[in-house]
């Protein structure tokens, strides 16, 4: 068996014009394409990150809300690599995005930091 890369991360939110405006105004992704389903009640919102690695925004009739702290099974978190980590959190901090202080990876020595998307997904930023 053979993986060749990760095709697509998934996320589920709870108001669909609020986080379509943060992923594509806020953070700058863009609009690969948009469905409603009207069987599902649900939008499907593709989306590029520097032109690879598609994020599927979906919205469902009152999902359930995703516990994060404390720390809950599944899915952690979702990084985002950046080449100036102090650029990019200048960036979200002008948008009105807070990010927590910037970390120093004591294994690798690579600065992070993590944000929230509008439903409290965590999201970090990791320089190369």
């Amino acid at each position: 068996m053979m993986f060749k890369k990760i095709h697509h991360v998934a996320i589920i939110c709870s108001d669909y014009p609020r986080s379509k405006d943060f992923y594509v105004n806020t953070l700058g992704f863009e609009v690969l394409g948009e469905v409603y389903r009207q069987e599902r009640k649900s939008y499907k919102l593709d989306l590029a990150v520097n032109g690879a690695y598609q994020i599927e925004l979906f919205s469902f009739e009152a999902p359930p809300a995703r516990p994060s702290r404390p720390e809950a099974l599944g899915l952690r978190h979702l990084a985002f690599e950046v080449d100036d980590i102090d650029a990019v959190v200048a960036g979200l901090l002008e948008k009105g995005v807070q990010t927590e202080a910037v970390r120093t990876d004591e294994y690798t020595g690579k600065r992070f930091t993590f944000f929230t998307d509008p439903d409290g997904l965590p999201l970090e930023i990791y320089q190369a």
